[in-house]
């Protein structure tokens, strides 16, 4: 039996830390050869990690990351690698790079450049144009990245009818919830459809607002799972593959292939040969591997805290800050941050203001406590008084309103922005995606942060995850009467969301309609919603870019976030009524 060993290195890497990366590249290629691998396969952009935006347009940046590759594949005696990293001629391509023995024996070039959604690849690369195959240790290979499997008729159909037994596809492709079964789905079809083995390594970690949720997967010709990797965590995936059965699938049932006309409009394909059978002898043990699948809310959970903790470490924070005003959305985020930092790196402030129930103060007191946060009461009434007579002429012979109420949260963004400039702490701000959505906050004030742990959760989510951490481990970490009170600002007397707000199971089925799926105002009241609460949803949505645009950055968990995704022009006169 013909057997090939595979590993795939869910790695983490950091947006231009090239030297850092290339350390861990190399301490994960020593791995794989000490585990007897025929050949590691590395993410996408692992090199410089992903996606490192206008980084690309820097001439020096490129060309240190070219060294860099250097040095990696110098160090590939006696072990195959497929390096994800940029390649440069007269163009930049997003590149898998296949070395060997301390040789750099290929590159290939991603041919479809995702250009929708979070991803603006066509700004920077020029798409490649050939499909190679690399013959390692006897067995034929076909490398391609990312977007390029995506296609029934693509790379890795050209690589098959060339002759590729083994397909690797390497990848930075974020998460969003329910994106991994599609995957799934798609490969075991690429597989079937190509009596081939298929891999998919994919990257974790958190990079700004995305997160990578690993995940990597390996599966035979048949489209049967082979091998899965954890979500959300760095690990060495190895696998042994009996080649053999692949020449047997073929045989009893050839591949179909669409026409050669069709294939060459993908690209050129091509072999190259790299290196004979030669018999592995005794190898070490198969690692055990564990896989547990994660269920839809631990998945979404495990995104917030991975983007959490990575945005705070890798911009170099050692602690965080947050306002705990006794409502559910601080609640969540505070959970959250303890789960990602550790209780000892987070520090909650509860600043009361007149208008402030004693059940609030109580409930962030007895939060902290929960969580074992250091908690410090700052009280508004003093700089808010001063506020108030200070504009008492301007205000004179005005009702109180909306300003008077904003200057109660811009007050305490200055208190948290005071902190975070004396001690150096990061400030969490705690808005969620309905809030945002309809701008439902307060700029400068509860929007004022250096990032929005919760800025993709619908409120509606918000509920559900915090009754998830409560039954996780099966303790009230969050106070029940937080999860029961009705939501309030508290920013007046007697103050409810819903005098602003539709009900938020309404709000959030029409946001999902409006901002998610692209529905018109007619489609949303077709599906059967109350026509005056979709207009005043849609009015808001639209009035209130200029504040999400300067909100901070914020884990992306929905398929469609605001900022990477959804990119609406500030000033914008077009209206549908």
């Amino acid at each position: 039996m013909h057997t090939f060993r595979l590993a795939m290195a869910q790695m983490n890497p950091t947006v231009g830390d090239l030297d850092g990366n290339t350390r861990t590249i190399l301490r994960l290629i020593g791995e794989a050869r000490t585990l007897g691998a025929d050949l590691v396969a590395f993410p996408e952009m692992a090199l410089t990690g992903y996606p490192p935006e206008d980084l690309l347009l820097k001439p020096q940046f490129v060309h240190d990351s070219l060294k860099f590759r250097d040095q990696v594949v110098a160090q590939t005696q006696d072990i195959a690698v497929v390096l994800g990293c940029v390649d440069r001629n007269e163009h930049l391509y997003n590149t898998a790079a296949v070395a060997y023995d301390g040789k750099l024996v290929g590159v290939y070039h991603k041919i479809y450049l995702p250009n929708y959604g979070v991803f603006d690849e066509r700004r920077y690369f020029e798409p490649g144009m050939e499909c190679p195959v690399y013959v390692i240790n006897g067995v034929s290979v076909g490398v391609n990245v990312c977007e390029d499997i995506w296609y029934e008729v693509g790379p890795t159909e050209v690589q098959c009818v060339a002759g590729a037994e083994l397909i690797i596809n390497i990848n930075g492709s974020p998460y969003h919830a329910g994106k991994l079964d599609f995957r799934e789905q798609m490969l075991a079809a690429r597989a079937v459809h190509n009596r081939a083995f298929v891999s998919y390594t994919n990257m974790v970690g958190g990079q700004d607002e995305l997160v990578f949720d690993g995940g990597g997967l390996v599966l035979d010709p048949h489209g049967q799972l082979l091998v899965k990797g954890c979500q959300f965590e760095e690990e060495m995936v190895v696998v042994d593959l009996d080649i053999d059965a692949v020449r047997t699938a073929r045989r009893e049932e050839p591949q179909p292939g669409k026409s050669p006309d069709e294939l060459a409009r993908v690209g050129t394909p091509s072999v190259v040969h790299v290196s004979d059978y030669r018999d592995p002898g005794q190898r070490p043990e198969l690692p055990k591997h564990r896989h547990t699948a994660l269920q839809s809310l631990e998945e979404v959970y495990a995104a917030l805290v991975v983007g959490t903790r990575d945005y705070v470490r890798k911009n170099g924070f050692q602690k965080v800050l947050i306002g705990l005003s006794g409502g559910i959305d601080s609640s969540l985020t505070a959970v959250v941050a303890v789960d990602a930092l550790g209780k000892e790196n987070v520090v909650g402030v509860s600043m009361p203001s007149r208008y402030s129930s004693e059940g609030s103060i109580v409930d962030a007191k007895l939060l902290a406590e929960n969580l074992g946060i250091e908690l410090q009461v700052i009280a508004l009434e003093q700089a808010f008084g001063a506020y108030l007579d200070m504009l008492e002429p301007q205000f004179r012979g005005t009702q109180p309103g909306v300003a008077e109420e904003n200057l109660q949260a811009r007050i305490r963004g200055n208190i948290l922005m005071g902190l975070s400039n004396k001690f150096g702490w990061l400030v969490l701000t705690t808005g969620n995606k309905s809030e945002l959505a309809t701008g439902y906050s307060t700029l400068y004030g509860d929007m004022a942060g250096g990032f929005s742990v919760i800025k993709d959760v619908p409120k509606t989510l918000v509920y559900t995850l915090s009754g998830y951490v409560n039954r996780r481990d099966g303790l009230e970490v969050i106070p029940q009467a937080v999860i029961d009170k009705p939501p309030s600002a508290e920013l007046r007397p007697d103050q409810r969301d819903q005098d602003s707000l539709p009900p938020y199971d309404v709000l959030d089925s029409v946001l999902k309609a409006y901002v998610e799926e692209d529905r018109s105002y007619a489609e949303i009241v077709e599906m059967g919603f109350d026509p005056q609460i979709v207009q005043q949803v849609i009015k808001l949505v639209d009035h209130s870019e200029h504040k999400r645009r300067q909100a901070p950055p914020g884990v992306k968990i929905t398929p469609r976030n605001f900022g990477r995704d959804r990119r609406m022009p500030i000033v914008n006169r077009y209206r549908q009524f």
